[in-house]
């Protein structure tokens, strides 16, 4: 089933509202994903983004769609066999740091929702121009943070962000609080240590936290 530019950008409009952060996940061993994904719904975070780094990404995909509350998504999709290959797996959405024509042309056609990315106000305004009114604000912090992201709200007040880069519990709150902005990515709700020793009550108490922002 195709999707157009408009039902792509409502769906992850919605999808970024369901709560203020959107977990990025580094899954280095499939047999963290459920409990991981148990963890954080359990937390008030219930938009997953594993991203396609690790060859473990994909199993852990399908690990994370199989448990109650969640919506699990591919983050790192650059191409269409990215986008192929996550929908295989069960994903029901896309993130990708930027964007090209293949890679929307590919998520339209496959119906697969995309967060494409923007760092620049051409990027934002070529992406706006093909109809897509939501999208990343990558590498967040390494190209201005907050503030530039306020300035980009002054010409551009029609395009909503979920910025995503160096995004922590320092500066979360700065993003929040602008008008464009629907909500963050941050891997900090669920640090590497926590998740190889199993810690899932602490990610939990950390996705809470991060779910009152």
């Amino acid at each position: 089933m195709t999707m157009t530019p408009l039902e792509i950008s409502r769906f992850t409009e919605t999808l970024c509202r369901k709560a203020p952060v959107i977990p990025v996940l580094v899954i280095e061993d499939a047999a963290h994903a459920a409990p991981l994904a148990e963890a954080l719904i359990a937390g008030g975070l219930p938009v997953l983004e594993v991203t396609l780094r690790t060859p473990a990404a994909l199993d852990a995909i399908a690990a994370m769609s199989g448990v109650p509350g969640g919506i699990v998504g591919a983050g790192t999709v650059l191409t269409p066999d990215d986008v192929r290959a996550a929908q295989d797996a069960g994903a029901q959405f896309a993130v990708s740091p930027g964007a090209t024509d293949r890679l929307l042309d590919a998520c339209e056609a496959a119906g697969l929702p995309i967060l494409p990315g923007a760092a620049t106000a051409s990027e934002a305004m070529r992406l706006l121009e093909r109809g897509y009114g939501v999208q990343k604000f990558f590498p967040a912090s390494a190209i201005g943070g907050a503030p530039a992201l306020k300035a980009l709200g002054g010409p551009l007040p029609q395009v909503r962000f979920c910025p995503t880069g160096g995004i922590d519990t320092a500066n979360a709150a700065d993003y929040l609080a602008l008008d464009n902005v629907l909500c963050v990515g941050g891997s900090w709700v669920a640090p590497r240590e926590l998740v190889q020793k199993g810690e899932w009550a602490a990610i939990t108490g950390l996705a809470r936290q991060a779910a009152a922002l």
